[in-house]
């Protein structure tokens, strides 16, 4: 049988019946990609500390699967784990996410700007520099705002599902949303039409 033929749910059924090892990596294989791509938004663009979320989080979600309902989609119940493990992780280090970093690349920026003018470079330098604003805007979104705007409009998620992977009422996931919304379009006011 086709491995994309078989549902999550089989996979999930195979993973704690038979402690199938295998039916658990495919369901890994699905969605690793999407996992850490959330994770790189709520790190806001930290590669290295998201990859390490992501590892913990199909971890603990070994540990944790036989507690998995099926209430919620499974890439929702992952997404809820990605989250608090980044939550746990900020928590952990006190510190800004960007922190230094964000500086390293403005610098490597500027020079690669210098280096040469050509109008492709000048094309990705500016593409760069919207991905670094956008990362410097959702670094300086509340927790709760950055969380929430990332379950809505990087995973897609109603306000339903976000609730349920923050683990909070949906009218806060609202208020969040607002909040990060605002506070995105004052920070990108100069990408504006």
């Amino acid at each position: 049988m086709d491995a994309a033929a078989v549902s999550d749910a089989e996979l999930i059924a195979r993973a704690l019946v038979a402690d199938d090892r295998h039916a658990f990596a495919e369901l890994v294989k699905r969605h690793q990609s999407s996992v850490r791509a959330c994770l790189r938004k709520l790190t806001a663009g930290n590669h290295a500390l998201a990859d390490d979320l992501a590892q913990e989080t199909f971890v603990l979600a070994w540990r944790n699967l036989k507690s998995f309902r099926q209430e919620a989609r499974f890439s929702t119940w992952l997404y809820r784990i990605a989250t608090n493990c980044w939550l746990a992780d900020a928590r952990k280090r006190k510190e800004e996410l960007l922190g230094d970093r964000v500086d390293a690349v403005a610098e490597d920026e500027d020079d690669a700007m210098t280096a040469t003018a050509d109008h492709t470079h000048a094309d990705h330098a500016r593409g760069s520099s919207l991905r670094l604003d956008m990362e410097r805007a959702m670094a300086v979104l509340s927790e709760g705002e950055r969380a929430a705007i990332v379950q809505c409009y990087h995973n897609d998620l109603t306000h339903e599902e976000a609730a349920y992977v923050l683990g909070c009422p949906v009218g806060t996931v609202k208020t969040h949303v607002l909040r990060g919304k605002q506070k995105l379009k004052a920070a990108l006011a100069a990408y504006a039409p």
